[in-house]
């Protein structure tokens, strides 16, 4: 079930509230988008697929919508919030020009999403028409910016830059595959066009769930490790494309599955090789996975601070951090500013 609540409306734009509290691993019956607007989640997480791309969106990634376009959701999670900003095609034109934006998706950086809490914010201020409506030009800049320079799929614009921050290790790595991980009508993770290739999978039984593949064989046990093997991810085994691969790897980075917390863990959960995690998950996002882990952390700790958090020393042992200074440092790099200037930043205001 989806319901929305209007928050606030501007000239040319709207804003609302939007939750869902489905629970499903299929598609949803197909829906035409009613227009142009940006998606941003706020908590959990669902899978979109429009005009036949799927992907996983989340507190990480938005999605920009248009209007026409057939959509279908599918939420393996259970529900989700999220922030729907709709804006007039005459807005749109206005600020992002003609024609539909260079992808569907975008990887949603800390300052963008510092961006988004401020702009709610500034709706829950209700002075529309200056204080919101410079929130709106500032949220959606940032989101223009991100699509431009962002390392992109092939499919959706070449060329494109690797996100900023990404690190120049990061820097020649462009983005080649285009998403095709999602749930098929019995939720299973369905491939995508590049699966092409014959695979050999582990034993179906062992996916908790996943798809059955076509070939199957249980490989030997390493020796040692049999007893602390992580059980597969639900389709591990099966070769996916890179955006598959990435996908599930934030899946179970959001999910705080226990293997998700290093590189050769995840790696085997996934049933992929570290390189060939490490090397996909940094071609479809532009960003590495240490970079990524840390950002989920980041917003993570956004929310704490948003809420009141008084103990910067708790909230970086509840996080992972080693300590206060690199909870501070990271939380810098990520957003540009210290967690007590967020803290002040983000605090409700008082009339």
């Amino acid at each position: 079930m989806r319901s929305a609540v209007r928050l606030a409306a501007g000239d040319g734009f709207h804003l609302d509230a939007v939750t869902c509290v489905d629970d499903h691993r299929g598609w949803s019956a197909a829906e035409l988008g009613s227009g142009h607007r940006l998606v941003l989640v706020r908590r959990g997480r669902f899978r979109r697929k429009a005009d036949g791309r799927a992907a996983v969106i989340d507190p990480a990634m938005a999605y920009l919508g248009v209007p026409g376009e057939e959509e279908r959701f599918a939420h393996p999670a259970g529900g989700d919030v999220c922030t729907s900003v709709s804006l007039t095609p005459r807005l749109w034109r206005t600020l992002a020009g003609d024609g539909p934006p260079a992808r569907p998706t975008l990887y949603v950086d800390a300052r963008l999403d510092l961006a988004h809490r401020r702009f709610l914010a500034a709706a829950r201020g209700g002075d529309t028409a200056f204080e919101l409506a410079e929130s709106l030009l500032s949220l959606i800049g940032a989101t223009l910016a991100q699509v431009a320079s962002s390392s992109t799929p092939a499919s959706f614009g070449s060329g494109a830059m690797p996100h900023p921050g990404a690190g120049a290790a990061e820097a020649s790595v462009h983005r080649t595959t285009a998403p095709a991980f999602g749930p098929d009508s019995t939720g299973s993770p369905a491939l995508g066009p590049r699966d092409t290739e014959a695979a050999t999978s582990v034993t179906p039984a062992s996916w908790q769930g996943g798809a059955e593949a076509t070939t199957s064989a249980t490989p030997a046990p390493r020796p040692g490790r049999a007893d602390v093997r992580p059980a597969p991810w639900p389709g591990g085994g099966v070769r996916r494309s890179g955006a598959a691969i990435a996908d599930a790897a934030r899946e179970a980075i959001a999910a705080d599955h226990p293997a998700a917390g290093g590189l050769m863990s995840l790696a085997e959960l996934l049933a992929v090789s570290p390189y060939q995690l490490s090397r996909a998950f940094t071609r479809e996002l532009g960003v590495s996975l240490t970079h990524y882990r840390n950002r989920v952390r980041v917003g993570r700790a956004l929310d704490r601070l948003e809420d009141g958090e008084a103990s910067l020393a708790g909230l970086a042992a509840d996080l992972g951090f080693a300590d206060q200074a690199h909870l501070t440092r990271t939380i810098r790099d990520h957003v540009g500013h210290t967690p007590t200037a967020l803290r002040r930043l983000l605090a409700p205001r008082t009339p």
